[in-house]
């Protein structure tokens, strides 16, 4: 996960900013797995800020990309 650190890392800490699918170069189910993982527990270096935006892939919605905001600390 070096893409998402590096996104990471670009933002200052407190700031807002978008981690899509594309971004990590991942499709829809693996980035929905990924997101849901964050939405529990956080992310590295980052919290959920916003309601997810969700795709419909064959009839099931799939988080597409999230709103996070940076935290202080490091990763």
């Amino acid at each position: 996960m070096s893409d998402l650190q590096s996104i990471v890392e670009k933002q200052k800490p407190g700031a807002r900013f978008v981690i899509s699918a594309p971004m990590l170069g991942l499709d829809p189910v693996s980035f929905d797995r990924l997101a849901q993982s964050w939405i529990a527990t956080g992310g590295p270096g980052f919290v959920l800020d916003g309601i997810p935006f969700r795709k419909v892939v064959n009839g099931q919605f799939f988080i597409q990309r999230v709103t996070v905001k940076r935290l202080a600390t490091t990763i």
